[in-house]
């Protein structure tokens, strides 16, 4: 595997300025361990049964010694600055809820539950600390789980085999399974029984669970439960213990209807009878008041904020990777690689070294394991670790603008767009803003007095969709079916060979065991790369899912054929014209109704595809736009068909048509051009520059257009007003139009017979549509 090496030594710089500063650490942690690879792996390369993606081992949970960041030490600046991203749309909204959510900051209390066992015994058993956003239904609290790693549940698991079978069991279930595991002869007691009256639920004792919904690693592994109030909980009680009622003590601050079905009540309320002194608080003030007393009357109770942002794990054992820059001494202990010693490079390793063999060839690369300690001199070994790929891709951007010779200083940021799969929303990005925020810090960024943790990489993210592949399924069976289990004589209607019924169409992400993947390089040789790319812009909008359907590709064929018969036919007979070389030199005033109206469409045409490049992105619009004008400019070719030659005006449409094509398809728009330029041909397509509209515009705009007032859409007048400047945002055109159509005759005569019902301040909801051709006014009735 080979790198450029200026690559890799800037990555290990990033890495040793991290451990400079103490945020670059090793420590022992459980990790996802393949048996088979001998690798950790990555909770996403882990399936939803537990076993490895890569070799389809069941993974493991081992304690290895591993390189962290401490991204939490940046932990509020990440959270805090998505609020600039979030200015003017940057950033989609869905991402920055995704990283939010990662993020996942939290503020309740913890809550300490003492524990006891039901027989007397001369030793005592640890309290438990129990992490809630939700202190207000401590009293409906019936029970606790202990996640599958809580200390408890390991001390207990070592002399009972009952419980260490369940916890091996428990592990190859998902978060949210709902099996349980109650710990014998051991009971919890709410901490608000010295304050309840012995009525109380909170006086009962609860039972303690065993659960693999818990997680070990967020909060304290621990969790209350309460079935009244939580979904989870609620079905998790109905699970493990049906014979128990749920204790509801929050009611809806508005009285509901109780539905006939057992269910939790979620949402925030007032407490009800059962919760004592509390009882008649709303949730709000409750979740004050019962933290302030369990603090003041026994110390069970404490305000805090959780996050569920966790220290990145680096350390891979894997040969492809930056090696991490470190040499362990047994006399110095880990010691980074000087300066002037980086890059630290892979090895090239002998043939076969990867063929049926797991875990890290770096182990047993002899020559280049060995080497002397940077500090002492004496016998060390590198550290086999590589990094996780996310650390060359949370930077490499900071590469495109930078020189071969400049090695420091990167003050060059940020990024002004940026294009990413969504499946990336959360670690890439996260870790990209990480490091930009360190790196801001530091002389690889350039030289500064004071930190600056505000820096964000991408000032705008679009998030393209994924393009998903038809999944072909047995309706009888519901097994995905492959490529010669089908019956595709129609296409349109794949049937099942075996049963002749028709196969179940989904679209789903692509993959090998799904038998739903496109070759794209047979989609190029059949159709071209122009008529390709068109399709996928078209079919969709650059951030949504993509369905590949090849069948509709047709449609994009059919358009380029009409371009092509287009740009012939207009060469033919513009052989002998002489056409003004700018088209601005044609006097719109003077061209016929119908060439006009094709010009003012083409004007519109470069103002919205150039929009959609610059500002919206929305690049399927272009394909549609340039369709339509492609269909005007047939149209205007068909009702001149019995004229010879061309004007200038139809000249430069299609010469526009195929300018503003180029970036689309440049080897089909360039063809075109050939054909257009035969006997007089200045520069190729791309030469010109991007067309630009010639303020004909203006012009068409000084007519009117004809604008219909409905009133809960039943038509009330119609008149004619001047078209609003485009210019206009959405509301700046209603009130542009509401003032032109009210300022006419026929709107102050209609205003006059309606005798004031439908006074325009006081509707519900003003609707223009059709560019001001259309306006509704909504009343309520």
């Amino acid at each position: 595997m080979t790198c450029d090496p200026s690559f890799y030594a800037d990555t290990q710089r990033i890495f040793l300025l991290l451990h400079q500063r103490g945020l670059a650490y090793q420590a022992e942690a459980e990790v996802n361990w393949d048996p088979v690879d001998r690798t950790v792996l990555a909770n996403e390369q882990v399936d939803a049964n537990g076993f490895s993606w890569r070799s389809g081992a069941k993974v493991e949970k081992r304690q290895l010694k591993q390189w962290f960041f401490k991204i939490t030490e940046y932990k509020e600046a990440l959270l805090q600055d998505l609020a600039q991203l979030e200015n003017n749309n940057a950033w989609p909204s869905r991402v920055t809820s995704m990283q939010k959510n990662w993020l996942g900051k939290s503020e309740g209390a913890n809550i300490t539950f003492k524990l006891d066992y039901e027989e007397p015994r001369h030793d005592k058993i640890d309290p438990i600390t129990v992490f809630t956003t939700r202190a207000d239904t401590l009293y409906g609290v019936q029970y606790l789980a202990l996640s599958l790693d809580h200390p408890l549940v390991s001390q207990h698991a070592s002399t009972s085999t009952e419980l260490k079978a369940f916890i091996e069991s428990a592990r190859a279930l998902g978060p949210e399974d709902k099996a349980g595991f109650v710990l014998p002869g051991i009971k919890a007691y709410n901490p608000l029984r010295y304050v309840a009256a012995g009525s109380s639920p909170a006086n009962k004792p609860l039972p303690v669970y065993v659960a693999p919904y818990v997680l070990s690693e967020y909060g304290t592994g621990a969790v209350m439960g309460v079935p009244a109030h939580d979904t989870r909980d609620f079905a998790f009680w109905k699970q493990n213990s049906r014979a128990s009622a749920v204790t509801r003590v929050i009611e809806p601050l508005i009285r509901q209807k109780r539905s006939s079905k057992p269910e939790a009540f979620t949402g925030p309320g007032r407490l009800n009878a059962a919760c004592g002194l509390f009882g008649g608080l709303t949730s709000e003030q409750a979740q004050e008041a019962i933290v302030d007393t369990l603090q003041s009357a026994s110390g069970q109770a404490e305000r805090v904020e959780r996050w569920r942002l966790r220290d990145w794990l680096v350390s891979r054992q894997r040969f492809w990777g930056t090696p991490i820059p470190i040499i362990h001494c047994d006399t110095c202990g880990a010691v980074p690689v000087p300066e002037e010693q980086l890059p630290v490079q892979l090895p090239q390793l002998p043939k076969g070294q990867f063929t049926s063999r797991g875990g890290n060839p770096l182990d047993h690369a002899t020559d280049w394991l060995h080497t002397r300690c940077p500090k002492c001199s004496g016998p060390a070994k590198r550290e086999t670790d590589t990094m996780d790929t996310f650390v060359d891709s949370s930077w490499y951007y900071l590469r495109f603008a930078q020189s071969a010779q400049k090695q420091e200083g990167t003050d060059f940021m940020p990024v002004d767009v940026y294009v990413g799969g969504v499946e990336h929303a959360i670690l890439h990005l996260l870790y990209a803003r990480f490091i930009a925020k360190f790196l801001s810090t530091t002389p690889m960024w350039s030289s500064v007095e004071a930190p600056r943790t505000t820096v964000e990489p991408f000032s705008k993210l679009i998030a393209q969709g994924m393009v998903h592949g038809r999944t072909l399924t047995d309706p009888d069976t519901k097994r995905i079916l492959k490529p010669d289990e089908v019956d595709t004589s129609t296409p349109s209607e794949p049937k099942v060979q075996v049963t002749g019924k028709a196969a179940v169409v989904t679209f789903e992400k692509m993959s090998k065991s799904k038998y739903n993947g496109v070759d794209p390089g047979e989609c190029l040789r059949k159709y071209g790369a122009d008529v390709t790319r068109a399709h996928l812009l078209f079919s969709a909008p650059v951030s949504d899912v993509l369905d590949w359907d090849e069948e509709k590709i047709t449609g994009v064929q059919r358009w380029f054929g009409r371009i092509w018969q287009i740009t012939h036919d207009i060469a033919e007979r513009t052989s002998r014209l002489t056409v003004p070389e700018r088209a601005s030199s044609i006097d719109m005033t003077k061209v016929q109704p119908a060439e006009a109206e094709m010009w003012k469409n083409v004007q519109q045409t470069i103002a919205s595809v150039e929009q959609s490049f610059s500002t919206t992105y929305s690049l399927n619009t272009i394909v549609s736009d340039l369709m339509q004008l492609t269909n005007q400019i047939h149209r205007a070719l068909a009702d001149n068909s019995q004229n010879k030659h061309i004007t200038p005006t139809v000249y430069h449409s299609i010469h526009t048509l195929l300018r503003l094509l180029a970036p689309i398809a440049p080897s089909f728009a360039e063809e075109c051009w050939d054909v257009l330029h035969a006997h007089h041909s200045p520069h190729r397509a791309f030469q010109g520059g991007f067309p630009e509209t010639d303020g004909s515009l203006e012009t068409f705009h000084a007519q009117s257009q004809p604008c219909a007032v409905q009133v809960n859409g039943k038509l009330k007048f119609a008149t004619n007003i001047q078209p609003p400047p485009e210019r206009l945002s959405g509301e700046e055109q209603r009130d542009w139009v509401l003032k032109a159509a009210f300022a006419s005759e026929e709107g102050k005569e209609a205003v006059r017979r309606s005798q004031g019902l439908w006074d325009v301040k006081y509707a519900r909801k003003i609707i223009v549509a059709r560019g001001g051709k259309t306006v509704n006014l909504v009343f309520d009735k």
